[in-house]
């Protein structure tokens, strides 16, 4: 990852914390619409530990981006745990659109192509080590 894709992201997650919340509801709405099957996953979680979950998930993965490998095993390991809950790796596709478009719609005007393009790059790695991880354990 390029130092410029790093300090973009770090800087627009910024913007996103003070609204988190309410980032994570639109997130999971949308997840939802995206695939309504995915629901399913989530009937017996209290969504509302699901949503700071989330959103500290992503920030302690964000704020590490300068160390990605500190970071890396921390997120294999991720991986591992959500491949557990049944997810395959067509959902890494759904929770990316879920995702970009909650970025969109919550930084508006400062989500421009180059900070899509960023956080498009960070989401692809992540996910990538994610599913690593995901395939360590069905091996």
């Amino acid at each position: 990852m390029h130092a410029t894709d790093v300090a973009l992201v770090q800087s627009t997650w910024e913007q996103v914390l003070p609204i988190a919340d309410d980032a994570a509801k639109l997130f999971y709405k949308r997840l939802f619409e995206l695939d309504p099957a995915l629901r399913q996953m989530f009937r017996q979680t209290d969504m509302t530990e699901q949503r700071k979950k989330l959103m500290q998930m992503i920030t302690v993965a964000v704020r590490g981006l300068q160390r990605l490998d500190e970071l890396l095993p921390a997120v294999e390991a991720l991986g591992r745990r959500h491949a557990g809950y049944g997810v395959t790796n067509e959902h890494y596709n759904t929770v990316a659109a879920a995702l970009l478009w909650t970025l969109e719609q919550g930084l508006g005007a400062a989500f421009t192509p180059q900070v899509r393009s960023a956080w498009t790059e960070t989401y692809t790695t992540l996910a990538a080590v994610m599913q690593r991880g995901a395939q360590q354990m069905a091996a």
